[in-house]
């Protein structure tokens, strides 16, 4: 195995969870209290830091317990 097989980025699934809930981002912006454009740039990749506040407060408004459902790992 080379390096390349182990290098991973972290994937935002906010746009898949919105969809199963048939919710908009800024519905989830109010419930979660985070700024729409914040979430828009989180749910679409151009953020390069993620803040542990944010993703506690999405995972809040949308009752889940489980960080799998919000963020994952997938190779490069």
């Amino acid at each position: 195995m080379n390096k390349n097989d182990y290098e991973l980025k972290v994937e935002i699934l906010i746009n898949k969870l919105l969809a199963e809930r048939g919710m908009s981002l800024r519905e989830l912006a109010r419930l979660s209290g985070i700024e729409p454009s914040n979430l828009s740039n989180l749910a679409n990749g151009k953020r390069e830091r993620i803040y542990l506040e944010h993703i506690e407060r999405i995972a809040e408004a949308l009752e889940i317990t489980d960080i799998s459902k919000i963020l994952r790992l997938t190779k490069k």
